[in-house]
């Protein structure tokens, strides 16, 4: 479904990754294609090194490719230069990432403001707009705590409200479910699809983990840098 206008979120075409020269060069994606919609929750599965994360890499416009194309709402994102992709990562792309990389010294709410920090956003505007968030997330109650005083669920809720407090139409989440237990991950995800999925939103998650298959829209399956397959909704991921 694309109910966000008539282009995909992102469409990909032979876009081809490969890091070092001769004899040492491997090649971490190899000739990939693939589209995503608005709408829709895709997860990109496969076995460590299968090269699913400098995929996403070239998708979010941090990891710029050898070779191939990367369309974001129908525009080229590898045609912009160094302050327009900036630009792009900081409005257009939210992560989530494995680790929540949030701020030790910073309260759940300075954390999850950091992104209209950015902006240039008022100080205290933000940190307001940071709390409302945090209830979305159903934090409501822990905004002024440190991370190292939340669990590991939680830490991953604050992460996801500093990911879309900017309002990004592409959310990107890496391996979110590693850290926490099979109970917890699920939990985490299903929040994703009944709360933050909408129609104006595409979400891509790279996982390996097979319990959170069934929140999937589609699965895309990475082995040796190829995108060898696509399943629908809750199949396997071999």
């Amino acid at each position: 479904m694309e109910a966000e206008g008539t282009e995909p979120a992102i469409s990909a075409t032979q876009i081809t990754k490969w890091f070092g020269e001769g004899e040492t060069r491997v090649t971490a994606v190899n000739h990939a294609n693939m589209v995503a919609h608005f709408g829709e929750m895709l997860f990109i599965v496969g076995p460590s090194g299968s090269g699913k994360t400098t995929l996403l890499s070239m998708l979010s416009g941090i990891l710029r490719p050898n070779e191939g194309q990367v369309k974001v709402k129908g525009a080229d994102i590898w045609t912009l230069n160094d302050d327009q992709l900036a630009d792009f990562r900081l409005n257009t792309v939210g992560f989530v990432f494995q680790d929540y990389h949030l701020f030790p010294r910073l309260t759940t709410a300075e954390n999850v403001a950091i992104p209209l920090i950015l902006k240039q956003q008022d100080w205290n505007q933000s940190i307001d707009e940071a709390r409302r968030y945090l209830g979305v997330v159903g934090l409501q109650n822990r905004t002024e705590i440190l991370p190292v005083k939340l669990s590991g669920g939680e830490q991953q809720r604050v992460a996801i409200a500093r990911a879309i407090i900017g309002g990004p139409q592409i959310l990107i989440f890496d391996e979110p479910t590693a850290s926490l237990d099979g109970d917890t991950g699920r939990a985490i995800i299903s929040f994703v699809k009944d709360h933050v999925l909408n129609d104006k939103r595409c979400i891509l998650i790279v996982t390996h983990d097979a319990r959170i298959n069934e929140y999937a829209d589609r699965i895309l399956h990475m082995e040796d840098g190829h995108l060898a397959s696509t399943s629908a909704k809750g199949e396997g991921t071999e």
